[in-house]
């Protein structure tokens, strides 16, 4: 069973398309690509990772793509498509050509209107993605996981994943509400979830492996150990945490599992919900 990185990103770094990059966050105001990436996932005898979108154009789906092509370790892509687009069903077709192409994501968590999800264009879209076998990252903010809740009931036969635990704040402690919306959404068995982003929604400087405990402690109950999987969020982590220390964290969670669920949390559900060769 193959060990994969399902959630990181690349980018050539541009103050006014990655603006989100704030000023806190100038350790990763630079590029990063595979080289860089590659060495880590080397020693941690990791064998691939999954490339997802940090920019919303469809050009980079091509610039993803592009590495995807000449590095084997990128062994899937979630990329971005207008899905309230008029056109959005020919532009599925043309990117099904593209075998590395997994899937596709929007950052709903930055959208004004927190329920932009459930507008009959955006649903449209959505109503398109499996019968191209494209999977959907649902990036959210606690706050939108009622909605997020309501569009995966709408679409059963399509597989979704919830990227970063749904970034509870685990700075602040907040556990009651998103623990309970954690558990509804979770009970629909076509949504998977990523443990993924946790050390940037924690105290950055001060943070300790046991305040992650009781959210993992959900969402493993909540999912079940065959529909959660393993993202580092490099290199966002670097804000708050080297590759090492994101990786130890649910290193020593997942010790007391069976190696058969570690397995399946370290890539096989992964290559699982992303058909990765």
């Amino acid at each position: 069973m193959q060990k994969v990185d399902a959630h990181q990103h690349f980018w050539k770094f541009d103050p006014v398309r990655d603006s989100w990059i704030t000023d806190d966050m100038a350790s990763i105001r630079r590029d990063f690509g595979p080289e860089d990436l590659q060495p880590l996932l080397q020693q941690h005898g990791f064998d691939g990772c999954v490339a997802v979108q940090a920019d919303q154009s469809e050009a980079e789906n091509e610039f993803l793509l592009t590495y995807a092509d000449t590095y084997d370790f990128i062994k899937g892509v979630v990329g971005w498509v207008d899905l309230r687009a008029a056109n959005v069903q020919e532009r599925l077709e043309h990117f099904a050509q593209f075998r590395k192409l997994k899937g596709f994501r929007h950052v709903l968590q930055g959208e004004p209107d927190r329920a932009l999800m459930l507008q009959p264009d955006f649903k449209r879209g959505i109503s398109q993605l499996s019968r191209f076998g494209f999977t959907y990252d649902i990036l959210i903010f606690p706050d939108q996981l009622r909605y997020a809740k309501e569009l995966v009931a709408a679409f059963p036969e399509q597989p979704f994943v919830t990227d970063h635990l749904a970034k509870p704040n685990i700075k602040s402690q907040e556990m009651e509400t998103w623990a309970s919306d954690m558990k509804a959404i979770a009970a629909h068995e076509n949504v998977h979830c990523k443990l993924s982003g946790m050390v940037t929604e924690a105290d950055w400087r001060h943070w300790k492996k046991e305040d992650f405990s009781p959210y993992l402690d959900v969402v493993t109950e909540a999912f079940g150990t065959n529909r959660i999987m393993y993202g580092s969020d490099w290199p966002v982590c670097l804000v708050a945490a080297r590759y090492e220390d994101v990786l130890s964290i649910v290193e020593d969670y997942f010790l007391a599992f069976s190696h058969t669920e570690q397995a399946a949390f370290f890539g096989g559900n992964a290559s699982r919900f992303y058909k990765l060769s």
